[in-house]
């Protein structure tokens, strides 16, 4: 089976090798809450609202629910959190000076207050807020490292590094206070310590790759300072060392032009509340990878709040309302994204694919048309545009646009992999194999070991019947080079079952539906495989449980049909038993 059709929102930014994380819910948008009339209900009714991620509703509710009781700290607690999430900051004050005294959510209340304090420019007052009473680890940093900022703002710039220096607690602390060490000396005149501890930082890439964000931030805050001081030739040294660790890093490209060009460049980081935001901003991105998103959120709207124009915490949380499917959010984040910002050019072909989600395929198309149009060497535009013709099942259009694509090409390098790779499927939908092969062979000749070119070339040629051997030995080392891969199994189990290798096929589909047992057409195709080798009890349960999964239409009438008769006999049954799974219309992640 080619790898099935999956919501492909976020995949562009993989291959464009920029950081969008999985991250919690932004707020769905909502109609106006019932009134309702009971405490219980109204707490229900947020309970529900904030599970569905309607936060503007749920914070509706809680205000109802508190009418009935105003003094019940943990609905304040729920309401001043479900604020700061949705971004309502400046309503979340009245419930953070409420909480200010309470032990368990002090992290957050008292983090509110000191964000308005650096609003005010009350660094005292902040340096106040910042003490808990209970602190974890990752308390104790965020606290310490903004009681620092606070120190700077209050002309203490040398005491605020000391006294990050000093903050104990896990290795891990250790990026994130040199870092921050660095541009405190940067925004307080003090160059050669600036310099040094950059360049210290930079050194450390054994933190770096436990924290790349802020690492590469680090490279960027370091480039611009040289860039600042004259030294052009040692900036571009620095943004070369970042290339290397992390290639095509959207930031240090736009800043390596700039540099270039001899344009200005402005500090990293301005002052004191800048310099706060970013310590939030560093913890929430590299909390991203899993188990904390709840505090992610949290920590990128502190983040926002104190920059409202931070274009880094904008696109995060952009992912966010993504990564909770809505659309909605994402593009009214995208939309914040200045046009000076080197993160533009993404969020916009990011806005163009979260309009084909929410089916506004039209504006979609439209909106990535004019971008190919402004940037017709952009071949990131190509896959976004040639995405959404492929989720419309508009391959004509879609092989068009990639016959563009390689004509701006000229000289493909081992990079463009992906747009004959697109290319090729676009063909092989529209039947058109002797166009389609040749593009899987090129795709194949730039990335020899691209395992999603391998299984689909390989598995096309045993669906049709030819070069059996060599096909199963691609889709064999897809599945070597991406074991974990539900889908890439699963293709490597179909095969063995058209080739009527029954017990194989068994054994890999078993393996694939473990993999994704979410995955209806792989729940049908083990089915499918238990019919042959004559366990039809676990087939027909098996079936029940594709259609139980809301499979496509044209699957789920497959399935239906099954219930009702089983498989044909082998003898009859000349045609593929299975419809294959639409691929994916979009890049894959680069392999």
């Amino acid at each position: 089976m080619q790898q099935g059709r999956a919501r492909w929102l976020t995949r562009l930014a993989i291959v464009t090798g920029m950081a969008i994380s999985a991250l919690p819910a932004y707020a769905k948008q909502s109609t106006e809450p019932v009134k309702i009339s009971s405490f219980s209900g109204a707490y229900l009714a947020a309970r529900i609202a904030e599970g569905d991620n309607d936060l503007d509703s749920a914070i509706a509710y809680y205000k109802q629910a508190l009418a009935f009781n105003p003094g019940d700290t943990a609905l304040q607690q729920s309401l001043m959190l479900s604020l700061i999430a949705q971004g309502r900051f400046d309503e979340s004050l009245v419930y953070a000076d409420k909480l200010k005294e309470v032990p368990d959510v002090e992290r957050f209340s008292r983090l509110a207050l000191a964000v308005d304090t650096f609003h005010k420019k009350d660094f005292t007052k902040a340096q106040y807020w910042l003490k808990l009473s209970l602190e974890s680890d990752l308390d104790r940093l965020i606290s310490g490292v903004m009681s620092g900022w606070a120190e700077q703002g209050a002309g203490q710039a040398s005491e605020a590094m000391v006294s990050i220096d000093k903050l104990q607690g896990p290795d891990w602390f250790g990026l994130f206070k040199s870092f921050h060490r660095a541009l405190i000396a940067d925004a307080s005149g003090m160059p050669e310590k600036a310099e040094a501890i950059y360049a210290a930082t930079m050194q450390d890439t054994t933190a770096g790759g436990a924290a790349p964000e802020t690492w590469m931030r680090n490279a960027q805050a370091y480039a611009s300072f040289l860039a600042r001081k004259g030294d052009k030739a040692k900036a571009m040294s620095v943004l070369d060392q970042a290339e290397a660790f992390s290639p095509g890093k959207l930031e240090i490209v736009a800043l390596r032009d700039r540099i270039s060009k001899g344009d200005k460049i402005a500090p990293f980081v301005s002052g004191p509340s800048d310099g706060a935001s970013e310590i939030l901003l560093d913890l929430a991105t590299a909390l991203n990878r899993g188990g904390g998103e709840p505090f992610v959120r949290l920590y990128l709207q502190y983040a926002l709040a104190l920059k409202p124009d931070s274009d880094a915490a904008l696109v995060q949380l952009a992912a966010v309302a993504e990564q909770l499917k809505n659309g909605e959010g994402a593009i009214a984040l995208y939309r914040r994204i200045p046009d000076s910002s080197p993160l533009k050019e993404i969020s916009d072909l990011q806005l163009g694919l979260n309009l084909a989600d929410l089916d506004r395929h039209d504006e979609a198309i439209t909106h990535l048309k004019a971008f190919v149009e402004a940037h017709p060497n952009d071949m990131r535009a190509y896959l976004a545009l040639g995405g959404v013709y492929s989720s419309k099942e508009d391959f004509r259009s879609a092989a068009n646009l990639y016959d563009k694509a390689v004509e701006v090409l000229k000289t493909p390098t081992a990079a463009n992999w992906n747009i004959f790779y697109q290319r090729g499927i676009a063909y092989e939908r529209l039947k058109e194999w002797p166009k389609a092969e040749p593009n899987f062979r090129k795709a194949l000749e730039l990335q020899p070991d691209q395992p999603q070119v391998l299984n689909y070339l390989g598995y096309s040629w045993v669906d049709m019947n030819t070069n059996l051997k060599e096909g199963l030995e691609m889709i064999q080392k897809a599945v070597d080079l991406k074991p974990s891969d539900g889908y890439i199994v699963d293709s490597l189990g179909w095969a063995y079952f058209r080739l009527g290798r029954f017990d194989d096929a068994v054994r890999e589909m078993e393996r694939a539906v473990s993999l994704k047992p979410e995955d209806p057409v792989l729940n049908d195709h083990l089915g499918d495989a238990y019919w042959r080798v004559g366990r039809k009890l676990e087939a027909t349960f098996q079936w029940n449980q594709a259609r139980d999964l809301k499979p496509d239409p044209d699957v789920l009438a497959t399935l239906q049909q099954k219930l009702m008769k089983g498989l044909p006999p082998i003898e009859s049954n000349t045609a593929q038993e299975t419809p294959k799974v639409k691929p994916e219309p979009v890049p894959a992640p680069k392999g």
